[in-house]
């Protein structure tokens, strides 16, 4: 799973564009290409207002260009609020009026295909405008007041003086950032937009703990101090610098972020006795139009709630089905819900919970991911350059944080790929899990398509960092499957747990239209996942919770999933001799991330292509 920052249903459906190429070091950069350009072929010239309209984007957003290694407001948060989203706006709108100039029939084919991309996704931005109230820029997933130390510690990196004088800015700077999030949280209640009440305990406890050790109190160093300090401590300068900047942070800590937190704290216990239970975007304004919007653009496709709530209730019954084969297999004696508390309770299947568990989990999973980049060249003519490595969930965000989750790397080599395990309850990490987690997060999963995405060239840059989400997530689903043609899940328990990730994704299709367009409520979306899955509790409430605070987004794997394997299916059966998974593969993620039909039109593209040999 890859989760934005941008708090808009274009979040759900779109993750933030959060990576660039080194040589983009500058927005003066693409003003130089657009002059060489201006000489060249209409699909050139094209290709040179694309990345510098994508680099307009980036040049305002201090966040993302920490993300793509670009120093140049390195001392900056974003501005968040009305005023940033239309000034968004309006570049959005001036974009789009740039690119409808441009006289399609003049460019090739692959250029064409950027242009309607890009169109589409600026049109789909400016229409989402309406829908910018509908989310909750606070909750136990993401937010404005987790993001600030995550960003801090994962993003901002520290080579010299300069940059950790940056990062001391940053933490002078919270207090506004967080002052323009409480004002947006206000202007939400106001129109009766307030998150449930489960959301704002984990709010505040994630809150209260970015501010919990040294400098703020006794003990050990907090998250933030930790990191700046482990940071600052590895550059070649005198002690005394390094003294002279840890103390220097630990004031912006103590008078800056300190009191901005106790601020935000107070004003979300204020917010939080304004909560009520009701669950769904049902009850937003105009709840159903935005519910059907966000499904429509986080799958890519016109399913309506209800179709997408009758596929997830088919697969359910068809997992099941083949969870009772190897029931069989095993020589289990009893029900598939007895299997499923076996399999939930038996300890063979847990590491312990303590940090010797943690490493050994850690340990394995680098295993699994050495094994698979043994095996890449069964399926694939291109593999990333970029490293991946494993890390366990920091612990200031354990406790809310999801199961697992991927960090893409930076473009210049300074960052590699990162898939992080949240290792805060062992039980609900299973090892006949492992396996399948390990694929859809690594390799041959979201590393292998993010990873090759960005260094896609004869593409512009926006296309190499875009997110449709039923592309990505639907690819890295995808990439828990395909592995068993490969000969790997032997263990029959681990091939159950396979399944157990493809049912948990089916029941997702069930839970989020159910809690958004049927009106259920948290506890029957529980309820729904402990009868039909063997996943432990605490995954079960972390998921229905999720879906609550994130309409639609969780719909976008299994759907994303299917079509890949329709697209699949139908290749092998219209190629017969001729098809190739390495080929097929390679049409998958020669593109960047697509929506699924224009991923359909490509694969017949292909199709055809071949069969014209």
């Amino acid at each position: 799973m890859k989760v934005s920052t941008k708090l808009s249903l274009v979040a759900l459906a779109l993750s933030s564009l959060v990576a660039m190429p080194s040589y983009a070091a500058t927005a003066s950069t693409t003003v130089a290409t657009q002059a060489v350009a201006a000489e060249q072929s209409p699909s050139a010239r094209t290709n040179a207002l694309f990345d510098a309209i994508y680099m307009e984007d980036v040049m305002a957003s201090p966040v993302r260009q920490t993300y793509m290694g670009i120093k140049q407001d390195y001392d900056k948060w974003d501005d968040f609020g009305d005023a940033a989203d239309a000034a968004a706006l309006a570049r959005n709108r001036k974009h789009l009026a740039q690119l409808n100039q441009i006289d399609a029939s003049q460019l090739d084919a692959q250029t064409q295909l950027s242009l309607t991309l890009y169109k589409q996704s600026l049109s789909d931005d400016i229409s989402d405008y309406q829908w910018r109230y509908h989310n909750y820029p606070v909750n136990q997933m993401f937010g404005g007041h987790s993001m600030i130390a995550s960003f801090l510690i994962n993003q901002h990196q520290i080579s010299n003086v300069s940059d950790a004088k940056a990062y001391i800015s940053r933490i002078n700077g919270v207090p506004e950032r967080l002052a323009q999030l409480q004002q947006a949280l206000e202007i939400r209640a106001d129109k009766g937009i307030i998150a449930p009440k489960f959301v704002f305990a984990h709010v505040i406890s994630d809150s209260q703990n970015i501010i919990s050790g040294a400098p703020f109190d006794t003990g050990a160093d907090s998250a933030l101090l930790a990191d700046f300090s482990k940071k600052v401590t590895a550059l070649a300068i005198s002690s005394d610098e390094k003294s002279a900047l840890i103390a220097e942070a630990k004031t912006a800590l103590v008078n800056s972020l300190a009191p901005a937190y106790k601020t935000l704290i107070s004003y979300i216990k204020t917010l939080e006795a304004k909560a009520d239970t009701r669950d769904g975007a049902w009850k937003f304004p105009d709840g159903e139009a935005f519910y059907n919007r966000a499904l429509a653009r986080t799958t890519t496709t016109d399913m309506t709630a209800a179709q997408i709530h009758a596929l997830g209730l088919a697969e359910v019954e068809r997992i099941h089905n083949e969870m009772r084969a190897i029931m069989k297999k095993v020589n289990f004696n009893g029900s598939l819900q007895e299997f499923f508390a076996f399999m939930r309770d038996d300890a063979q299947f847990y590491y312990p919970n303590n940090a010797d568990g943690q490493q050994a989990y850690l340990a394995d999973a680098e295993r699994i991911i050495d094994n698979m980049r043994t095996r890449l060249d069964e399926e694939f003519k291109v593999k990333p350059k970029a490293p991946i490595i494993v890390k366990k969930v920091e612990a200031f965000r354990e406790k809310s944080a999801g199961k697992a989750f991927y960090s893409q790397p930076s473009p210049d080599g300074s960052r590699p790929g990162t898939f992080y395990a949240n290792l805060y309850d062992m039980r609900a990490m299973p090892k006949y899990q492992m396996e399948a987690l390990v694929y859809h997060e690594g390799i041959p999963g979201h590393h292998m398509q993010i990873a090759i995405s960005q260094e896609l060239e004869g593409i512009p840059t926006f296309r190499k960092f875009g997110r449709y989400t039923a592309y990505t997530e639907g690819w890295g689903l995808y990439s828990e499957s395909f592995p068993k043609e490969m000969g790997l899940y032997q263990d029959p328990y681990s091939d159950f747990g396979r399944l157990a990730m493809e049912l948990w994704r089916a029941c997702r299709l069930v839970v989020d239209t159910g809690i958004h367009a049927k009106k259920w409520t948290r506890e029957q979306g529980i309820a729904f996942y402990s009868e039909n899955t063997p996943n432990a509790k605490s995954d079960v409430i972390k998921m229905v919770e999720r879906h609550i605070v994130m309409p639609s987004q969780a719909t976008a794997y299994k759907v994303g999933m299917n079509k890949i394997m329709e697209l699949k299916q139908k290749a092998r059966k219209q190629l017969g001799d001729k098809f190739d998974v390495r080929e097929f593969h390679s049409v998958i993620l020669a593109n960047g991330p697509l929506p699924l039909d224009v991923l359909e039109d490509q694969v017949n593209r292909w199709i055809d292509g071949v069969n014209k040999i």
